[in-house]
């Protein structure tokens, strides 16, 4: 079985790292987070975060020093900003192991908590693009690990040894997304403690973890306020605090049930099967120190997500390795105790949706118009692959009803879903990739853009502009959005931000002598191209505009 876990885990890997390279590089996140890593790498300024040559003060600094040694390893392209979330993935599934490997003496729990968080929707989709949540999740989860061995530490070396690995990966985590990295540990910990009857740890061991977070993000956190002294001010009160109690501050408010659906289709198709894992739980677990710092680790910080007035999918990542361990302990319980009905009512149901699924797919283009396709006229291939993926998919999890062995079976239900993955990685439809992608247009205009040539965007596409044509002097027509800040308080141009007067101004003063090139989504360009001259050239790919004047 250890053979056959090993297979699995290398096909997962394989569905993680193949697509980095093939999906086009899509705006906002995937831009913004390699063109501030370029601009760090071609200022050689390590300390302040800049964004097309402003000051970009929203998250602190490791997350853009881990992509830019990507680039500097492996180049200026998608592969390289996108290995860091992949790499925060497969070390989260090694720390989940290590973690039950701890406390479980079942060696097919071992192995099925990660396999559960690695066969997950929602950890692979955000595993391939790069934004910070997989390398926050997988900090956060390296806190609680460290800190779950120093509960369990025999000796006081070895506590004192994991409370100093817990301090350390959390300032760690700090340095990624800032206070976030306490919130978290601390509303995890805290009940878990109380229930374990252990009070009066809580006023003994923070104290040596609080003094190694502090020191592991000071170094950083002084340059920046001796060089910045306005970062802490904007970085505290704007990104936390208005973010946790202001709608509008936090940009995306959404009801207190938002993230329930979005747990319930990111753990798929595990999801069917909490209700045996659970129910045997609740009956033989309850008592497990695992499982109650699991539930702990689970439930306090979902719920602190969910009150936070600003909501986005990937806030509820860092909950995702819990549930893994819960399910894993649970199933294999059940398992063990002779129980099969639930598993194959909730298999067979999956199986069947799945099937379904995969028809709709394969016969999209038949029955459905050219808007409603998931792929388009020249994507048969893709289409197909998607396809027999599903039924390979809902196969395996029928075949998993029918074996004996209830660790093949659990085999059979991961390997399901993970061939689905890796073909879904690969064959993603392109009209779901190019309406978030003009780097196509970008790179084939790429000879026009001479040295000379004055660029303007705005918000939407600028990220994009920046990496493609490795500039940070772009113009910004009217719409700054996260640019904000760095507009209002960099001096170094203050002709970046301009009205449409203004840039009308430019094309008039520049007509003749040097070229001026503007890069718009397609519906912002058609509600300027009446205000403006006739550009000498446009090329556009239905989504995005490139114009020269």
């Amino acid at each position: 079985m250890k053979k056959f876990f090993v297979a699995f885990f290398a096909l997962c890997l394989l569905a993680y790292i193949l697509p980095l390279g093939i999906r086009p590089l899509s705006i906002p996140d995937e831009a913004r987070y390699g063109e501030i890593a370029r601009e760090m790498l071609s200022s050689g300024d390590w300390v302040v975060p800049r964004l097309n040559g402003l000051k970009y003060f929203e998250k602190p600094v490791l997350g853009y020093w881990a992509n830019a040694v990507s680039i500097k390893m492996f180049g200026e392209n998608a592969f390289a900003i996108r290995l860091t979330s992949v790499f925060s993935v497969m070390f989260s599934a090694c720390l989940i192991f290590l973690l039950v490997r701890k406390a479980s003496p079942s060696g097919t729990t071992r192995f099925l908590a990660p396999a559960v968080f690695l066969t997950s929707p929602l950890v692979i989709a955000i595993g391939q693009i790069s934004i910070l949540d997989s390398l926050l999740s997988m900090l956060l989860t390296g806190v609680m690990v460290c800190f779950f061995f120093a509960h369990r530490a025999e000796t006081g070396a070895g506590k004192t040894l994991f409370l100093i690995l817990t301090g350390g990966v959390c300032g760690l985590a700090f340095l990624t997304k800032g206070f976030l990295a306490f919130a978290v540990p601390v509303l995890a910990i805290v009940p878990f403690l109380l229930w374990e009857g252990r009070v009066r740890d809580l006023f003994r061991i923070p104290w040596i973890p609080l003094i190694t977070a502090l020191l592991v993000a000071l170094p950083w956190s002084l340059m920046i306020h001796f060089r910045e002294g306005d970062f802490w001010r904007y970085f505290f009160w704007t990104e936390h605090v208005a973010r946790f109690v202001s709608p509008v501050a936090g940009q995306h408010p959404e009801p207190l049930w938002y993230f329930l659906p979005i747990l319930a289709a990111g753990i798929l198709p595990w999801t069917v099967q909490i209700p045996p894992a659970l129910s045997m739980v609740v009956k033989l677990e309850m008592k497990n120190p695992l499982v109650r710092f699991a539930i702990c680790w689970f439930l306090f910080p979902f719920l602190f997500f969910s009150i936070c007035s600003g909501k986005l999918i990937p806030y509820i990542l860092p909950c995702i390795p819990p549930v893994a361990v819960i399910v894993a302990v649970g199933l294999t319980h059940y398992f063990e105790a002779g129980k099969m009905r639930a598993f194959s009512i909730a298999a067979w149901v999956l199986a069947g949706i799945i099937g379904i699924t995969g028809a709709v797919l394969l016969t999209s283009g038949i029955f459905l118009n050219e808007e409603m396709r998931f792929y388009g006229a020249d994507e048969g291939a893709k289409q197909v692959a998607a396809s027999l993926a599903a039924f390979v998919w809902a196969f395996l999890t029928v075949w998993s009803i029918r074996v004996k062995d209830y660790r093949k079976r659990l085999l059979l239900y991961c390997t399901g879903i993970a061939i689905f993955l890796l073909v879904a990685g690969v064959g993603v439809p392109s009209r779901v990739m190019n309406i978030r992608a003009p780097g196509g247009l970008l790179e084939r205009n790429l000879p026009r853009v001479t040295p000379d040539a004055i660029v303007v965007s705005n918000d939407n596409v600028l990220r994009a502009v920046c990496w493609f044509l490795k500039r940070d002097n772009v113009k910004m027509l009217e719409e700054v959005g996260e640019l904000a800040y760095g507009v209002k308080h960099d001096d170094a141009d203050p002709g970046r931000f301009l009205t449409l007067p203004a840039f009308q101004k430019i094309l008039r003063e520049n007509a003749g002598k040097r070229p001026v090139i503007l890069v718009l989504n397609a519906s912002y360009y058609r509600s300027y191209r009446d205000q403006l001259p006739l550009p000498a050239f446009v090329d556009t790919d239905n989504h995005f505009v490139f114009a020269m004047y």
